[in-house]
């Protein structure tokens, strides 16, 4: 009979610890996420880290690294270094933020109350970027600051200057339904750029030796690109950027998000001329001895076919010895820069 209860005490025992396992004390439980009913989401994000689209010049396909300094990966841009993660509580109007999280870059867990929600993504480590309207979905907008340079002849004058913007990514969820159940349920999210590159080339055909500074401008470009789905505002902004000094010229690499209003339902070579747009490049160089030289070119030919990221290139640029022999003073970048050129940036 010994036995017997012996046994039978070990089998209480046992049944009391299955109990035990199939529920818990939340204030003595760390694990209780684990095997408690909730809302609960494990967001795993992946970085689309494209610096262009190809509308038919084929980039990717035709890439000359050598030409160009550099390899065609060389230009993608880097995976942010974390999320936000906005959550919109009505799902007809899209107009009530309800929460947002903030999440590593390769994402993490939100806990959501039971509902319906649209959920906007996008990543929040910019500098320059502006968010507008972001309490109503579809007219939550990114754009850029305001930058002014007083040398700058412009022949866009209605257009706004500004700072090119950080590089922005995005990725939109139009309806997520929160329900209650065990565990983590996964929400892949893959976040695509809202910003491209491109990457100008200035070639100076005579007179390189001359030239101490360089620094350009990008005009008819989108000013605003929308959270919701990437298309861009119809107001144009002219970038201004500084350069990078080559061998035969100047370079730099102009982040952007891209023509206006794009996308359209079709997007056509001749679309920019048709809609009377045009857009314009101008380079600025200080000379040795002080003296400022300004270039403009009409790239709209170019443009047509990149609305979103690659290469824009002009050639024929010159120096003239004239130009390099007034004033007779040498100039030092490193200690004078630009003077009384420099750019102003003017916060919102």
């Amino acid at each position: 009979m010994k036995a017997k209860f012996r046994y039978a005490g070990v089998g209480l025992a046992l049944l009391g610890l299955a109990v035990s396992a199939a529920g818990c004390r939340k204030d003595l439980c760390y694990d209780h996420d684990a095997h408690s009913p909730g809302c609960r989401a494990l967001v795993t994000a992946v970085w689309e880290r494209e610096w262009e689209r190809d509308y038919g010049l084929g980039w990717l396909a035709g890439w000359d690294a050598a030409a160009y300094g550099r390899a065609y990966d060389d230009l993608r841009p880097d995976a942010a270094e974390g999320i936000a993660m906005v959550v919109y509580g009505d799902p007809e109007s899209r107009t009530a933020v309800s929460d947002e999280f903030h999440l590593s870059a390769g994402g993490g867990k939100v806990s959501l109350k039971e509902g319906s929600y649209s959920l906007l993504f996008y990543n929040d480590d910019t500098e320059f970027i502006v968010f507008n309207d972001m309490a109503s979905l579809p007219s939550a907008s990114a754009t850029t600051r305001t930058r002014t340079r007083g040398s700058y002849s412009e022949h866009h004058a209605e257009e706004r200057t500004v700072n090119t913007p950080d590089m922005l990514y995005g990725h939109f969820v139009e309806r997520y339904g929160a329900e209650m159940h065990l565990g983590w349920e996964e929400l892949p999210v893959k976040m695509q750029p809202l910003v491209y590159t491109y990457l100008v080339r200035y070639r100076v055909e005579y007179g390189r030796q001359h030239i101490a500074l360089a620094r350009g401008a990008l005009a008819g470009m989108a000013e605003s690109v929308y959270l919701q789905d990437g298309r861009t505002g119809d107001e144009a902004a002219t970038l201004l950027y500084d350069c990078t000094l080559t061998a035969d010229g100047a370079e730099a690499c102009v982040l952007s998000f891209g023509v206006p209003s794009f996308p359209d339902s079709h997007y056509e070579p001749t679309k920019a001329e048709e809609s009377g747009r045009r857009y314009g490049l101008n380079l600025e160089v200080m000379l040795n001895n002080g003296k400022l030289v300004t270039f403009d070119f009409d790239i709209t030919s170019q443009m047509e076919r990149q609305p979103r990221g690659g290469v824009i290139e002009v050639d024929g640029i010159r120096i003239s010895d004239e130009d390099a022999a007034e004033g007779g003073s040498a100039f030092d970048p490193d200690v004078d820069g630009w003077g009384d050129y420099e750019d102003v940036e003017i916060p919102l």
